[in-house]
């Protein structure tokens, strides 16, 4: 039997970082783990510059989600004021966007950034044996995090509380088996079917994809990302 750490996701935005150049910021339709990571992380209150901290608890975290509802895409049009940095020596840096602000000669870049709305999501994360901290450890963290807790931005706070709670069982499917979507949410549920996304072995779907993330953290400071492997599988909510 493994322990199971497990507490829904849900907010009226979310960003789920995808690989990002120039300036389209897109998002995956299901949370990355770089940031269910950034997210326990900041209920224990880590910070990202602990760079050996934040890599311990990456390395002893294996990931799944279920989708209960994949919600809509939103994307947002951005125009953003920014000052010159310069080049070599002269090249400055801005502590503080009133600093940017301050300066004259202002740049204007052009973006654009995607979003998932009223999409809801049950985590089922579980820990190797040299974990830093306990299921129940997290858990308590969750309940009373250190650090205000997002959706990947921040401007995506949570609308439910996370509700997490330890669940004993054999495969992630028996895991989240155990963890009904709130009631609050069967108005967004009305599809006849879900998806569910995990790491490790011991999943208990009949996989029907593996896919390949570049999401699991490997600089918090550079922002550096390597790739893992996921496993996918489409469940009919007649099973349930």
């Amino acid at each position: 039997m493994t322990d199971y750490l497990v507490f829904r996701l849900y907010g009226p935005m979310a960003a789920w970082g995808d690989i990002a150049v120039g300036e389209y910021r897109p998002s995956f339709s299901h949370p990355s783990k770089s940031a269910v990571i950034g997210l326990l992380a900041a209920a224990l209150g880590i910070r990202r510059n602990e760079e050996e901290r934040q890599k311990d608890l990456a390395d002893s975290c294996s990931y799944a989600v279920r989708v209960d509802a994949m919600g809509s895409l939103l994307r947002d049009y951005h125009t953003v004021q920014v000052p010159s940095s310069g080049t070599g020596r002269n090249r400055r840096i801005y502590r503080t966007r009133r600093a940017e602000l301050a300066e004259t000669g202002l740049n204007t870049i052009l973006s654009s950034r995607d979003y998932r709305c009223d999409a809801a999501y049950t985590m089922a994360i579980s820990f190797s044996s040299g974990a830093p901290y306990s299921a129940q450890q997290f858990a308590s963290a969750l309940n009373r995090p250190v650090f205000v807790l997002y959706l990947g931005r921040k401007s995506c706070p949570l609308a439910l509380p996370l509700s997490p709670r330890i669940v004993h069982a054999e495969t992630v499917k028996e895991a989240l088996a155990e963890a009904m979507a709130a009631d609050e949410l069967s108005i967004l549920m009305q599809a006849e079917s879900y998806v569910v996304y995990w790491e490790s072995e011991d999943g208990g779907y009949e996989r029907e994809q593996v896919i390949t993330r570049r999401d699991m953290p490997r600089s918090r400071a550079r922002w550096q990302f390597t790739e893992r492997k996921e496993n996918l599988a489409t469940v009919s909510r007649e099973e349930d």
